[in-house]
């Protein structure tokens, strides 16, 4: 099993940035990707990117894409989220999780769920 540990979340103003990074640790060498998720208060989870472990193709949601940039750092066993131009739409818990079934957007498909950074953009 994976495991993943968030962090780098915090309190910035409209058209800030924010890097998030998540660690992994575990079978990391057995998941093909890792995803971003996003929850804000009475919504359900949402998909933000996701990127394959060692080839570092990359998949973004609509509502991100051109402001949102995710890597990885294989040696630090770290996926990170760079994300540009933040809008008060973008508060909301971040997660992490990697995945065995491709890169794929569906929540359920993902596991090792780290507990969230909280990210919150205000206007």
């Amino acid at each position: 099993q994976v495991q993943l540990v968030e962090s780098g979340g915090g309190l910035v103003q409209a058209g800030d940035s924010l890097r998030l990074s998540c660690a992994a640790s575990g079978r990391t060498f057995s998941i093909y990707a890792v995803g971003w998720f996003r929850q804000a208060p009475g919504k359900e989870r949402e998909f933000v990117a996701a990127i394959t472990w060692s080839g570092g193709r990359t998949y973004y949601a609509d509502s991100v894409k051109g402001r949102f940039a995710i890597s990885r750092d294989n040696r630090k066993n770290t996926v990170y989220l760079q994300m540009n131009s933040l809008k008060p739409e973008d508060t909301a818990l971040y997660y992490c999780a990697g995945t065995y079934a491709g890169l794929v957007y569906r929540a359920s498909l993902y596991e090792g769920w780290g507990q969230g950074t909280q990210v919150t953009v205000s206007s």
